[in-house]
């Protein structure tokens, strides 16, 4: 985790992805935890994201000993919540001894009056945040408890900088296995129920391209799916030209149970699809808008 502000109090933070390759090197240099390149998410339109400005060369303190933090203009407590920013780097100009800033309302002060200039909004991360002034992730009763209710954190530790969460297994595009996180969502049914943050604007990314496709399994075989059969299967995966962390969800139905099979392709999905064996719908939960923001990652590295 790293740490930073809103409105003068403290955020604690992940980052999963960027939009630029490049920047998210740089923040898995500095965090030691990989930042993964979602070229996708460069297209998300104006306004379905938030902004944080990225103090580049602030004072020198106890918890910010490279002088560089984040400050953000929104949290989970907020209606307008997403963990999708656009990034403007805050650099403090010549001459002028750097002082902590901890909201926007400072930081625009700053500009104004020349002591700070600010980057280009260009490039989005995804920033999900753990603990909040008003809140944190909840945290499951057990690490022995494969469903997805509950809580899909296992421990927090601010004295070691560390979040661990649950890793759900599945199937990329072409079968090669995958694991995800799961941060926020939307609507709040299935926020509350999987105990993440709930982010309604991310409902706007439903038709958009930053935005991907997931299946769930609704019945046939048992496992671990969030509904308690297989594991699902995404159309991206690391690595993929349409990566994304924002997920829009499927479910597929076998239209006679008996009939199930272990599906773990998009390949499959077709064609198990154009023979009428499975009906395939796009969730939504009380009936609105579902999308889930599911960091993938590599739990190996």
């Amino acid at each position: 985790m790293n740490i930073g502000y809103y409105n003068g109090e403290y955020v604690y933070h992940i980052t999963t992805d960027s939009s630029d390759a490049e920047h998210g090197e740089l923040i898995a240099n500095s965090t030691g935890w990989r930042v993964e390149y979602s070229p996708l998410l460069a297209t998300t339109p104006d306004g379905y994201v938030s902004t944080s400005y990225f103090i580049e060369n602030g004072p020198i303190t106890d918890k910010f000993p490279n002088g560089e933090y984040t400050v953000f203009t929104n949290t989970p407590a907020q209606e307008d919540y997403t963990a999708l920013v656009a990034d403007i780097h805050v650099t403090w100009a010549d001459g002028v001894d750097p002082r902590l800033l901890t909201s926007e309302a400072e930081i625009l002060s700053a500009v104004e009056a020349g002591d700070v200039t600010l980057g280009d909004d260009s490039i989005i991360l995804n920033v999900p945040q753990i603990i909040w002034p008003e809140g944190q992730m909840k945290i499951k009763e057990s690490a022995d408890d494969p469903s997805y209710g509950g809580g899909q954190v296992l421990a927090i530790d601010t004295e070691e900088m560390t979040v661990t969460f649950v890793a759900h297994r599945g199937w990329g595009p072409d079968g090669r296995t995958i694991y995800y996180i799961v941060t926020d969502a939307t609507p709040s049914g299935p926020a509350n129920g999987m105990g993440v943050a709930y982010s309604p604007k991310s409902a706007d990314l439903l038709l958009n391209s930053a935005a991907v496709d997931l299946y769930q399994f609704t019945n046939g075989i048992q496992g671990t799916g969030p509904l308690g059969f297989q594991p699902g299967i995404a159309s991206g995966a690391l690595g993929d030209a349409n990566y994304s962390p924002m997920w829009r969800i499927y479910l597929i139905t076998w239209n006679n149970p008996d009939d199930a099979q272990l599906l773990e392709t998009i390949g499959d999905i077709n064609a198990f699809s154009e023979a009428g064996l499975i009906t395939i719908d796009l969730a939504r939960p009380m009936n609105s808008d579902h999308i889930v923001n599911c960091p993938f990652v590599d739990p190996f590295q």
